[in-house]
């Protein structure tokens, strides 16, 4: 089926261990889809749900005990373990496969081996990478075919002697006890098994598009990053392209398909990528950002038309849910949805819903689905060059310390900002709420290598690039002192958007603060918005006796990377450290 002498000897060498019955190459087709759905209905792994309502749709339940991602079984295995870095677990490569393949042996007994030739990127991109997800899965292989470019265009790009990444997938028996998503980076290899969930099996996502791709980025000068990627249109229709970076609970998704207020008449937002991003340095001197992916795995749970209209209209077709509540008619339902909760709703383990049992969808429900279905997806989502990124934005959520918004002083303090995210946590996180985890770039779960090194990478863009983006740092989530968040957000974040917009066009004033450049309260429009001048200020507001505990903090998390942290980042935490002490 392959031309490829390492793709053919590769597969014969998986099914050699794996002992499948059944070896079946995926061509992506229509008719392929079609046939493994009938048979994922036919033995369950598959619901069917109401075709008047939700045409084309399916409930996925998937194990009570494979419902996330399982950081603390995913490695990453490097020769040296400090390539790896304390922001991984590490083994060997010997190791970790002899582990692996003790697990494999077998495993596809009486089962089909399906072999996934996919592209991540746009088709004809010199940015797009090649992979390869051997899986006894068929959800693994429907869910893919939305979130990847599958099938005989990808392996053709294969056979033209272009790499590709090898990623090999076992449900295996389920048990947690035998669950392990190994990353083999100088390989350019996957090996998962024990998990059928999304992030650990659906090979392309988190594992090739994070983990192994930042790895290949830094060897090839370029960034993979946990981004979502917009374009933001002003009413003269000139767009200008942002790639955000937020760790979980911040609003991601609500952000790339953000729909501006009525105040906004004339601005447009228009969504790329929601959750990935690959930067590359243009023969212009700028960044320019592809989309990976080329559908959206998103978590069900507080979507609705309130929180992100776009991501509701984009669902409802041809869509695959995973652990969301049933209503007696066959439609999915989740906390947080639009309307009345129903009576006689099945939870997202198929009982009778009892609030005793907990929520009615898992609070990591998912849903997937072609990106191109959203109202808001952006005609350049699919060019091959890219976008041109003009400003890069991160955030947390933080109740007192961080601004509504601010701007880095330059490219290495934008460095030291995205180096430094933290974000404190929610009910639905594990650990105690409120408690702030340092998140650096929002790639804690997905950095391949060392940070110390990623944080060297970011840095030696400076001489890469002749027009970096600016980079940003905002936070939707500040308190009063009684505790309630001071920002609407939701579409209203888009007033903020305008001022960072108008900043990389020239036309926006700012004023110098220690922590960097901040709008001043006219520079954010406040026009049909029910915000007081004061709140506005308490938002911009810098309180050094809080920032001084903040550089405390982050020199404090800097230490952990010893030798490999960059002089670039040891300046800045100086720089900043005597900037808010002459403040005070």
């Amino acid at each position: 089926m392959t031309t490829n002498p390492a793709l053919a000897s590769w597969v014969e060498e998986v099914a050699a261990l794996t002992l499948p019955a059944r070896i079946h190459w995926c061509d992506g087709s229509d008719l392929e889809n079609e046939q493994l759905t009938a048979e994922m209905l036919a033995d369950g792994t598959l619901l069917r749900l109401n075709e008047e309502t939700h045409p084309n749709c399916f409930l996925h339940r998937s194990n009570p005990n494979d419902v996330a991602r399982v950081e603390h079984l995913t490695l990453v295995c490097t020769t040296d373990q400090q390539d790896a870095g304390s922001n991984n677990h590490w083994m060997s490569p010997a190791e970790g496969h002899q582990k692996m393949d003790a697990l494999y042996a077998g495993c596809m007994s009486g089962r089909t081996m399906y072999i996934i030739p996919y592209l991540m990127g746009p088709y004809g991109s010199p940015y797009a990478r090649a992979g390869v997800e051997i899986t006894d899965s068929p959800y693994v292989v429907a869910n893919m075919r939305i979130m990847a470019r599958i099938g005989s265009r990808a392996l053709a790009h294969i056979d033209a002697g272009n790499s590709f990444i090898k990623g090999l997938h076992s449900i295996g028996d389920l048990n947690p006890e035998r669950r392990f998503i190994m990353h083999f980076p100088e390989e350019l290899m996957i090996k998962s098994f024990g998990s059928g969930y999304g992030g650990n099996a659906l090979l392309g996502k988190k594992c090739h598009a994070l983990r192994i791709a930042s790895w290949q980025a830094r060897t090839e000068g370029w960034l993979a990053e946990h981004m979502l990627i917009l374009g933001i249109q002003n009413p003269a229709g000139e767009v200008t392209y942002v790639a955000a970076a937020f760790p979980s609970a911040c609003g991601k998704t609500n952000l790339a398909m953000l729909v501006p207020p009525e105040a906004y008449a004339g601005w447009k937002v228009w969504t790329v990528g929601d959750d990935i991003a690959w930067l590359h340095p243009g023969e212009d001197g700028q960044l320019w950002a592809i989309n990976p992916e080329a559908g959206f795995f998103g978590v069900a749970p507080g979507t609705s038309m309130k929180t992100n209209p776009n991501c509701m209209q984009t669902l409802g077709r041809n869509t695959i849910y995973t652990n969301v509540g049933l209503t007696p008619d066959g439609q999915p339902w989740w906390e947080g949805i639009d309307g009345d909760k129903p009576e006689g709703l099945l939870d997202w383990q198929g009982r009778p819903h009892d609030s005793s049992n907990g929520p009615v969808a898992h609070p990591n429900a998912r849903f997937t689905v072609t990106a191109a279905q959203c109202p808001s997806y952006s005609s350049e989502a699919n060019a091959p060059s890219g976008v041109p990124i003009s400003a890069i934005i991160f955030g947390g959520r933080r109740s007192t310390v961080a601004p509504l918004v601010l701007e880095s002083l330059d490219w290495a303090h934008g460095v030291f900002t995205g180096a430094a995210v933290a974000s404190e946590t929610t009910a639905a996180a594990v650990g105690q709420v409120g408690q702030v985890r340092r998140d650096p770039m929002a790639m804690k779960p997905f950095c391949g290598y060392n940070f110390g090194d990623y944080w060297a990478h970011w840095l030696s863009f400076s001489e890469r690039c002749a027009e970096l983006p600016k980079i940003f740092h905002v936070n939707w989530f500040r308190k009063d002192a009684d505790g309630r968040y001071m920002w609407p957000g939701y579409g209203d974040n888009m007033r903020v958007l305008k001022w960072i917009t108008e900043r990389c066009s020239g036309v926006a004033d700012a004023v110098t603060t220690p922590v960097g450049l901040m709008p001043n309260r006219a520079d954010i429009d406040l026009t049909g918005l029910a915000l007081t001048e004061q709140t506005l200020d308490a938002l911009l507001a810098i309180d050094t006796e809080v920032w001084s505990k903040e550089v405390d903090d982050i020199h404090t998390f800097f230490e952990g990377f010893g030798d490999r942290l960059p002089e670039g980042l040891k300046e800045q935490v100086g720089r900043l450290r005597e900037a808010v002490r002459n403040r005070a």
